[in-house]
């Protein structure tokens, strides 16, 4: 009996290990002999967090997601880690690259730095952004971007349909991407961003916000900040496959606790946080499928220089301030500008459930730095009054911490991208086009160096203005401005909050001479962490504009309810008169009293039709036969002007 029950289980003990090999094998890491892990192909999530104070007495805090499937045959329709929707957008739609945010608030690139990895790649304007690149035929990209901006806008419950119209989207010809025909490019100012967009969001994650670090994502706490991006970036190439990356850049103002005995000292003081305080949440243990889980706190270059000239260092417990608990390892970055410090990232390892990791700064003495700022400060505003024609300025002011290095890196020339797009309704005359450079007008053939227009067309398509400037590095100040008209819409183009204004998308300005890109070697263990590596990549600095709000001539949207009104008083007046007449007739009162014996009542109804045959026979019971013929009468009477009424009316 014995031999036989170890029998029948042997079958069940076989299935039970093969379950328990087959999510190894489909994630692809085995264990050595001496425990290492060697990496397969196969299906990987990561999950980092990114920390660092701010000179405005706040706190950013960058999440970064990356999901990656390898092109294997054998992966299929059936994904272990990677999201299935994604993959069918991919291979469904064709695309090669794709970007879409959701911004809410406005980046301070004054503030919050503007040359650094994460400034220049995750600053977003406000609202929605998207743009994908294609991997179709010319002809078929305008049909595929309408099919996927539906797709979009159901996946992530947005509006993102709305930029199906030809007027809503444009091919970008060099600007915004090195000669690209199959780009496409949109982009909705007004989108209001809510965890409507965010659970979306983190569905595609493997643990969503169950465990690991995206547990942290408090909506109360990221909504209530200062500035908040969600970014959704995917690459699909047949060498390495598709690689989905989800960010979510937050600015937050922790919560400052006065001390009663140095109440004077703390409003000087950068105020204290920690991880638990600004979302609420502790950090209990990772996302079971995730390789890595790592936070990382940064002390930005300027921060650095002021430690060192106070003796510190790279020290992360001092006499300003106090990091705990103590990091893993520590990061500098290895090629700094000329004349720069290095700047310092530590590194924290989420480690289990049982060991909560609640990271925290406490500030003990005043302590003043400044951002990297990029080049030029950048920013775009409206000249002129009235709802009949105005003017665009677009003002690059060149920052004090970088001209220096304008000087020295990069010669005698600034070189400027700038990608502006203007809705059809906006009328602009690219013709009169002016360069002012320190206040001083110049030609504007010995400035742009390189120029592409496409004008708009009335309900077709919006205006494009695509330049390049190229200016001496010593100049402090360029300004642009073009002249437009503002046109006319139907009343069903106008949307219900029209007096509040029109929105123009922010524009886009890069520095290609300038790169955000850092360098850290430390016994090569950056290569295994997917954002440091991204902080390697050689990305151009970017600034977006503010988004204008163009105020429109708009129509007298209360003139249907006026004209709805007075016609159905004129109506009202005109059938209860016409009643009362069809109803009132000389002595029917007097005869009605005195016909006491009549004991059954009349109903409404019949009576006004009996009376109104009546007056048609043109007889009367118990009247004079002329008082029925002036009835007659007035009847025809009435009735012809009832008809010119009418005729009237209806022409």
């Amino acid at each position: 009996m014995a031999v036989l029950r170890h029998s029948a289980a042997f079958p069940f003990l076989l299935l039970l290990a093969l379950l328990i090999c087959i999510p190894a094998l489909v994630s692809g890491v085995w264990l050595n002999d001496d425990g290492g892990g060697v990496e397969e192909e196969g299906e990987q999530f990561s999950e980092e967090l990114f920390l660092k104070p701010l000179p405005d007495r706040k706190v950013l805090a960058h999440f970064h997601f990356q999901s990656t499937v390898p092109p294997s045959a054998a992966n299929g329709r059936h994904h272990h880690l990677f999201p299935k929707a994604i993959a069918q957008l991919v291979q469904k739609f064709q695309i090669k690259e794709l970007e879409l945010s959701f911004t809410q608030g406005r980046w301070n690139y004054e503030s919050w730095g503007g040359s650094d990895p994460i400034s220049s790649t995750n600053a977003k304007p406000p609202g929605v952004e998207l743009w994908a690149l294609f991997d179709l035929p010319v002809m078929e990209i305008d049909a595929t971007w309408k099919d996927l901006t539906h797709a979009l806008s159901g996946l992530f419950c947005a509006s993102i349909n709305f930029l199906e119209s030809s007027t809503s989207y444009f091919a970008p010809s060099w600007a915004f991407r090195s000669n690209v025909s199959n780009l496409r490019y949109g982009a909705l100012p007004r989108e209001a961003v809510c965890t409507e967009n965010l659970t979306p969001w983190l569905k595609l994650l493997p643990c969503r916000d169950k465990a690991g670090l995206a547990s942290l994502l408090d909506r109360p706490s990221i909504y209530k900040g200062y500035y908040h991006s969600q970014r959704l970036q995917l690459t699909s190439t047949k060498s390495t496959g598709i690689v989905l990356k989800q960010t979510l850049t937050v600015v937050l103002k922790p919560d400052v606790q006065r001390n009663s005995a140095h109440s004077s000292l703390d409003k000087s003081i950068q105020p204290s946080w920690s991880v638990s305080s600004m979302f609420k949440k502790n950090v209990t243990g990772l996302c079971v499928p995730a390789k890595t889980s790592r936070i990382f706190f940064e002390l930005e270059t300027n921060m650095v220089v002021e430690l060192e000239k106070l003796g510190y260092g790279d020290s992360w417990s001092n006499s300003i301030f106090d990091l705990s608990p103590n990091p893993v390892r520590v990061f500098k970055e290895s090629n700094p500008l000329p004349g720069r410090s290095n700047s310092i990232i530590y590194e924290f390892i989420n480690y289990s459930e049982h060991e909560p990791l609640d990271l925290g700064m406490k500030w003990k003495l005043p302590f003043i730095w400044s951002c990297s700022q990029a080049p030029f400060h950048v920013s775009r505003f409206l000249m002129g009054s009235g709802n009949e024609r105005g003017s665009i300025a677009i003002s690059l002011q060149s920052t004090e911490s970088n001209k220096e290095f304008l000087a020295k890196s990069h010669g005698c020339n600034v070189q400027v991208l700038i990608f502006q797009v203007v809705p059809w309704y906006v009328k602009v005359y690219y013709h009169t086009l002016q360069v002012f450079i320190d206040g001083k007008p110049q030609s504007v053939s010995d400035v742009i160096e390189k120029i592409q227009v496409s004008p708009s067309e009335d309900k077709l398509f919006p205006g494009t203005l695509e330049l390049m400037l190229r200016y001496p590095c010593s100049v402090q100040s360029v300004a642009l401005t073009l002249d437009f008209d503002k046109g006319f819409l139907h009343i069903d183009e106008y949307p219900p909050d029209a007096n509040q204004g029109f929105d123009i998308p922010s524009a886009l300005v890069t520095f290609p001479n300038f790169h955000s890109s850092r360098s850290y070697v430390e016994d090569n263990f950056s290569i295994n962490s997917p954002l440091l590596l991204k902080f390697q990549e050689k990305n151009v600095v970017r600034s977006y504009t503010e988004a204008l709000l163009v105020p429109l001539t708009t129509p007298d949207f209360s003139m249907p309810y006026n004209v709805i009104t007075f016609t159905c008083t004129v109506l009202a007046l005109f059938f209860g008169s016409l009643l009362n007449v069809l109803r009132r007739r000389v002595g029917e009162e007097e005869r009605l009293l005195n016909s006491k014996g009549n004991t059954t009542r009349i109903r409404l109804i019949p009576l006004l039709l009996s009376k109104f045959s009546s007056k048609l026979k043109g007889r009367t019971d118990g009247t004079p036969k002329s008082s029925s013929l002036l009835g007659s009468k007035f009847l025809l009477i009435l009735v012809a002007v009832l008809a010119v009424l009418w005729h009237y009316i209806s022409n």
